[in-house]
């Protein structure tokens, strides 16, 4: 017997948050990654943010990756809203997948994007994803990240540090500082800090010359 929720269509998931931060984010992109030509994001969550930023961003190719779960998601955000150089998502889960080196052609990724993932994921999972970039990146690469983030220690703010302890009691890694940030990629520059809406950071990275 078919349940009758078998038979709905697939709902298109949908942020606000992604809706809110999209063109503050697209207008730090447009300068961090104009020399890029191949961006991996990492955690492409419901697409909103790979649909929009490929169209703000048509000098390059915007490469999605996320576990399994959300690839209907993403895909029905790009049946929506396509565009040349934005690529179906490919499976990528921290600590379980081989790290994504270059694009399916063999094109090199000499760009990385991740919005809101370095408080959700644990701390062994924020340690790896910055190891991986810290030894796949080019010299000269440019790694993108945003999210909440604690400066010196310190949160940003005081809903930033409620929000943390939310997060530590529902399981997840909680706010990551920084200086462990640095510590876990020693071979990419921290070359801007800026601040974003709802007391975000946009943090520009660029893998040095060795």
């Amino acid at each position: 017997m078919i349940e009758m929720s078998e038979l709905l269509p697939f709902e298109k998931p949908f942020s606000q948050a992604c809706e809110n931060n999209k063109q503050a984010i697209a207008t730090l992109l447009k300068k961090a990654l104009v020399d890029t030509r191949h961006v991996l994001e990492v955690g492409s969550g419901t697409g909103q943010h790979a649909v929009y930023f490929a169209r703000q961003l048509p000098h390059l190719m915007w490469h999605c990756s996320d576990v399994e779960d959300y690839h209907q998601g993403i895909n029905q955000w790009i049946d929506e809203y396509p565009s040349e150089n934005l690529m179906r998502p490919q499976t990528l889960k921290l600590s379980r997948d081989e790290w994504l080196q270059q694009t399916p052609t063999g094109q090199p990724f000499d760009g990385v994007f991740t919005a809101n993932t370095a408080h959700i994921m644990l701390k062994h999972e924020i340690k790896l994803l910055m190891q991986s970039i810290n030894s796949h990146l080019p010299n000269q690469g440019v790694f993108c990240q945003y999210g909440p983030f604690k400066v010196d220690g310190k949160f940003t703010s005081q809903s930033n540090a409620e929000f943390h302890n939310k997060l530590i009691d529902s399981g997840r890694g909680g706010y990551r500082d920084l200086d462990e940030l640095r510590f876990w990629a020693p071979d990419l520059a921290l070359v801007s800090i800026t601040n974003m809406p709802a007391h975000n950071l946009m943090l520009t990275w660029r893998k040095k010359c060795l």
